[in-house]
């Protein structure tokens, strides 16, 4: 492992003790994709942009 791949690795676990597991994570091919839910604005051009 590498000195980089040691301070990212520091810095992903300070914050997930700062704000919580699943706060930030590595965006790598292997992460499971999740379902989150969402809530519709009413607006399609919003609801578009927003994700």
């Amino acid at each position: 492992m590498t000195e980089r791949e040691r301070s990212v690795d520091l810095a992903i676990a300070q914050i997930e003790r700062q704000f919580g597991k699943g706060s930030i994570m590595k965006m790598t091919g292997d992460a499971a994709p999740q379902h989150i839910e969402t809530i519709s604005t009413g607006s399609i051009a919003l609801d578009l942009s927003l994700g």
